[in-house]
């Protein structure tokens, strides 16, 4: 196993010092339990929060998140019966076993995928990846542990499949560049059904300590920007899950997009077979952010396209456009709403433009500007593109009253908020504001669970791997 080192290449430390770490140490007695040896090595990855820049990843514009601190560990060493032994430290997710040369990964038609569906989408990313020279396919075992709170919108399921393709790639000898990992990483989540554009798995690997990232695509680069000094971000879980691979909701509003991207390429003469992320099409238009939102203004004048509108404006057949144009659980869709995606998509990459902008100049009233711009994007995600939920709506409703500026984060439809406030007196006031008036009048948040529901956080560092020093 390789332990290159290079800013390039995801760090693997040696030796690590357990004791400082309470998870480390029971996620190492846990497998020495279950497995009756001890694991070579560990994986981390953490979860991460959006700050501004929300569906717009998958349509090609740059995004700005960054990594915190609640993550997820895999525990791993080399089997020799060519098994895949996959365990959870929580007891409550059943193991899974099967063979690592020929397995599959089935999603079921509701519900959504098995938490360890995830692990194999990460393995099967790197085996079955002809573009990188790995050695021929072992067997694993493979132990979790996680702690960001699931169906939540910080990433966990991402978290997962990132963490899987790093162990095994480590495991199979080949390489550890973030760039390539990240890439292969939001590749493979595809084999589960979301068709995620890239954000949580590029943050998973290029995160940098102290700094957000500007993570922009074609090719992927991270640049690190720094925030205000006084800022503090503020994570609250709405208490409503959101999983956005056991719905259509999510994959719908890819669609949407897709298809109000082919249908202006079509109206402008391009090829719309060829366009379908609205930054290429922009890019072939020579247009600005402004100039777009007119376009959608001017051509997509309905506020809802039956499928027979669409058919007719892309003069495609009904197979055509259900096997080429649709996912498979969109294909029974019959109304997209274009005009109101393609408005959110334009107008949100402008507000993360204005935000680095002010990150860049820092002004003095840097932070009130920014509140501004998170709110703007919590409503146009509401109104516009639709996927926030009631729970949120409330958070952000407290937050206005309090002059904190607050958004959904995620793919939205439940999950968390992310507030930014202007020091730590604000943050703790804001945190006050939501035990009393939010937490407090939901049954499923208990008081020893706060914590966990909401906490202050600060930009954290990117995945690694830790080598288990044998005693």
């Amino acid at each position: 196993m390789s332990t290159k080192k290079s800013a390039a290449c995801v760090p693997v430390l040696e030796p690590f010092n357990e004791p400082s770490c309470p998870r480390f140490v029971r996620l190492r007695h846990c497998f020495s339990n279950e497995f009756s040896r001890a694991p070579s090595f560990v994986v981390r990855c953490t979860g991460r929060v959006n700050i501004i820049g929300e569906h717009i990843d998958y349509c090609g514009y740059p995004v700005f998140p960054m990594a915190i601190e609640q993550s997820v560990l895999l525990a791993v060493a080399p089997s020799n019966d060519n098994l895949l032994h996959i365990k959870n430290v929580d007891s409550g997710f059943k193991p899974y076993k099967c063979n690592v040369l020929n397995f599959s990964i089935d999603v079921p038609s509701s519900g959504g995928p098995s938490w360890y569906q995830y692990v194999l989408c990460g393995v099967k990313g790197i085996l079955s990846n002809s573009n990188l020279n790995h050695e021929e396919p072992r067997g694993m075992f493979i132990m979790l542990s996680g702690n960001i709170p699931a169906a939540s919108g910080l990433s966990s399921s991402s978290a997962i499949v990132s963490a899987s393709v790093l162990a095994t790639a480590y495991l199979h000898n080949t390489t550890l560049k973030k760039e390539t990992l990240a890439t292969v990483s939001a590749e493979c989540e595809k084999y589960i059904g979301t068709q995620g554009g890239g954000m949580d798995q590029a943050i998973a690997y290029l995160a940098q300590e102290g700094c957000a990232q500007l993570i922009e695509w074609n090719p992927l680069r991270a640049t690190p920007v720094q925030l205000p000094a006084n800022a503090v971000f503020v994570i609250a879980n709405s208490l409503s899950e959101a999983n956005k691979a056991a719905t259509s909701d999510f994959n719908q509003r890819v669609v949407e997009c897709r298809l109000a991207c082919r249908i202006l390429a079509k109206q402008m003469k391009l090829n719309w077979r060829t366009l379908f992320r609205f930054a290429d099409l922009q890019k072939a238009l020579g247009y600005t952010l402004q100039q777009m939102e007119g376009l959608v203004n001017s051509n997509l004048t309905q506020l809802s396209y039956t499928r027979p509108d669409v058919l007719k404006m892309l003069e495609v057949s009904d197979d055509d456009f259900s096997e080429n144009l649709l996912t498979a659980n969109t294909r029974t869709a019959q109304a997209f709403k274009l005009k109101q995606r393609a408005l959110h998509v334009f107008q949100e990459a402008l507000r993360v433009e204005q935000f680095i902008e002010i990150a860049k100049t820092m002004p003095d009233d840097a932070i009130d500007r920014m509140k501004i711009l998170m709110r703007q994007s919590h409503e146009s995600l509401r109104t516009l593109y639709e996927c926030s939920h009631e729970n949120l709506d409330k958070i952000v409703q407290l937050a206005d009253c309090n002059g904190i500026g607050t958004r959904l984060t995620g793919a939205g439809w439940g999950g968390c908020t992310v507030s930014l406030c202007d020091g730590l007196e604000e943050s703790k006031r804001f945190i006050d504001v939501l035990k009393q008036e939010f937490y407090a009048n939901h049954a499923s948040s208990q008081s020893d669970q706060i914590d966990v529901h909401m906490f202050a956080t600060s930009p954290q560092r990117g995945a690694e791997i830790y080598l288990i020093v044998k005693s």
